[in-house]
């Protein structure tokens, strides 16, 4: 559950730590889509409550509202499928908090986002499973 590193570095790291792939894959899939409804649902609420609370943070709100727009912008053109194909991309910045940001500034209701996200998730914990499982391989 931590951003950027998110699913693509939990499946590594739960089978280093001795997890079979499969539960790790299970793990990170459910560790990295907790916080995607209420990214997708308050973060809007969350940045507006920062900004008059705390001024001082204006410029990393600004950042993460800029990011999202970015973000946003590769997604808007195919909706769902592109929200999809974002999150399953297994690289940094492509995953699922980035999707729910993207999705939140795009106001795509929740109930027809999640479903693109987590396909997404579970995608891209399958190519990440897949390629931790060559690169076992190839280690022993």
């Amino acid at each position: 559950m931590i951003p950027v590193i998110e699913l693509r570095g939990g499946v590594p790291f739960g089978t280093a730590l001795g997890l079979p792939p499969w539960a790790a894959l299970c793990a990170a899939v459910v560790g990295n889509l907790i916080p995607v409804p209420f990214i997708i649902v308050y973060i809007r609420r969350i940045f507006l409550w920062l900004r008059r609370r705390f001024p001082k943070l204006n410029r990393l709100v600004d950042k993460l509202e800029r990011k999202a727009h970015l973000k946003g912008r590769k997604v808007s053109k195919y909706k769902y499928l592109g929200l999809f194909v974002f999150v399953a991309i297994p690289l940094p910045g492509t995953g699922a908090w980035t999707g729910a940001l993207a999705a939140a500034f795009l106001d795509m209701p929740l109930r027809r986002a999640l479903p693109s996200i987590f396909l997404g998730v579970v995608t891209a914990g399958l190519i990440m499973t897949l390629a931790t499982g060559m690169v076992v391989a190839t280690i022993h």
